[in-house]
């Protein structure tokens, strides 16, 4: 917990310079009045504590539109804070050569000369709170001599952490002090803030993310996954082999290396489908800067994928509803579509299927009607997740950010060539996964699934059947036999009462001779 004149002079800072970007906004001519109108407004504002893009529209055009596209898109929340981080990237400067050394070899634990035959202690990239180091290995790890070291900067990191503190220290306390603050969880959403700025910098959890995507497309020959140097893995440092890359964004750079772009763009597509769709576990932050292509003699022209901090999982239902709904969208299977929102709860039970399937039919049948190379295949994958909202129903996050996700993928596909068909692209893989999980395959995955569950189940079948039977049997019995049932149980009690009875005089009277006969 940092020291209460750090929070202050933090929290003196967070109010001067929020102050000036207001005051920067206001336009020239009118600046105090503007701000007079502005104060005002939020002041008559009176349902502004119930929701946070309710206070917005009373702000002006640019805050109206910010307001009801953080309503309609939630999701954007989370990628927005990663890219404001990613924009002031330029604007940190990284420690010099001689503290890189110092950093690296407490990260590490050890001299760089018993670990690194060679450091470049100039960073390769500097970021927010991180650099990134090419080195050589004194013994190569699994073929690989050549690696890179991303390292976090403690102290930087140290200043995020107390700010971050102090964030949640403002947010309890105008909870404490104000209604509205309470209605809006600004504690929780302090919360929400701190974890994923923190989950940016945990380096182990980097680590986890991309070995487990290396697992995922093992062997696939579109996408290189760098491997994973374990051992040189600390809390502040990541070490992964070395890939020689240029942006997927960089178009002169890939034409001097002879990469084509036709093919390039549609693995782009291909990969982040799968990623999220297949595998269930995909970049929640996707763009072209996270992008990258091999310019290596052995993996020449093959993605490589970046920046695996922060990731999204969807679950087993989120991922079969999204490939079968994509499927019978394409389709046009409006009916089957509307079927499957409600069994997955995203609209009230009460909901009309033909309604939401109108719905569904008004959003999407205008991207049928438009010709192939102005057809967008995110675009319509967002009507199959926001379609629900007009009957107050709502996807998971997670759904809207893998669609995101995508709709990222294909913008970038069509920037690197702009004649490639997404729109069949997305629509095959879907297609195909669709087809993978209904087939052999899909059952014996299923099956694999349960089988933990089974293997407790099945010693207790012949018990559960008997049970089952004789419930069966109890419930279709005749009033007539549960009546004759009644009356025989009675006749036994009553004769075994008189047997208990006669016992008790019995053993009585013989205990009574015995001490006679004594006696």
């Amino acid at each position: 917990m940092p020291p209460l004149f750090r929070r202050l002079l933090l929290l003196f800072h967070a109010l001067r310079y929020g102050a000036r970007l207001i005051w920067l906004a206001a336009p020239a001519g009118h600046k105090l009045h503007w701000m007079i109108e502005l104060i005002g407004r939020v002041h008559a504002s009176g349902g502004g504590g119930e929701r946070l893009y309710g206070v917005l529209p009373a702000l002006g055009p640019l805050a109206s539109r910010f307001a009801q596209t953080l309503a309609e898109r939630p999701e954007l929340a989370t990628g927005t804070l990663h890219d404001a981080i990613d924009a002031i990237d330029h604007l940190e400067a990284p420690l010099p050569p001689d503290e890189s050394e110092r950093a690296l070899a407490r990260a590490f634990g050890r001299p760089l000369a018993t670990l690194f035959s060679a450091v470049d202690l100039v960073p390769v990239r500097s970021g927010f709170a991180e650099q990134t180091h090419f080195a050589r290995l004194v013994v190569p790890v699994n073929g690989h001599s050549e690696v890179a070291i991303k390292l976090v900067r403690a102290d930087q990191l140290q200043q995020i952490g107390d700010e971050l503190a102090l964030l949640r220290w403002v947010a309890r306390w105008l909870e404490k002090l104000s209604g509205s603050a309470r209605r809006l969880q600004l504690r929780a959403l302090a919360q929400s803030f701190t974890d994923d700025i923190q989950r940016r910098f945990d380096l182990r959890a980097e680590a986890a993310n991309l070995s487990q995507t290396g697992h995922h497309f093992d062997g696939d020959r579109r996408i290189v996954v760098p491997t994973v140097i374990w051992d040189l893995c600390t809390n502040h440092t990541l070490t992964m082999q070395r890939v020689s890359t240029l942006p997927a964004s960089d178009l002169p750079g890939l034409h001097a290396h002879h990469i084509k772009l036709a093919p390039l763009a549609a693995h782009i597509v291909e990969v982040v489908t799968e990623q999220a769709f297949e595998h269930g576990f995909f970049h929640a932050t996707l763009d072209a800067r996270r992008v990258r292509v091999s310019i290596e003699a052995d993996t020449l022209g093959r993605l490589v994928l970046a920046e695996f901090s922060i990731m999204s999982s969807l679950s087993t239902g989120e991922r079969e509803f999204f490939v079968h709904g994509a499927t019978a969208l394409f389709n046009q299977d409006y009916g089957r579509l509307a079927e499957l929102h409600r069994e997955a709860g995203h609209v009230p039970h009460d909901t009309r299927a033909e309604m939401l399937e109108a719905e569904l039919r008004t959003r999407a049948e205008a991207h049928f009607a438009a010709e192939p190379e102005d057809r967008s295949a995110g675009s319509l994958l967002h009507h199959l997740l926001h379609a629900v909202q007009p009957f107050d129903g709502a996807v998971s996050g997670r759904l809207a950010t893998a669609q995101r996700s995508f709709q990222q993928a294909e913008m970038l596909a069509r920037a690197l060539h702009p004649g490639v068909d997404t729109w069949n692209v997305a629509r095959g893989v879907l297609t195909e996964i669709a087809r993978r999980d209904v087939d052999h395959r899909g059952w014996i995955k299923r099956i694999s699934r349960e089988l933990p569950h089974l293997a407790h189940m099945l010693p207790r079948m012949p018990q559960l059947a008997v049970r089952y039977l004789q419930h069966e049997h109890d419930r279709t019995r005749r009033p007539q036999q549960n009546a004759q049932l009644l009356q025989d149980i009675g006749r036994e009690y009553r004769r075994t009462r008189v047997l208990l009875w006669a016992c008790v005089v019995c053993g009585g009277l013989l205990g009574a001779g015995t001490v006679l006969l004594m006696w």
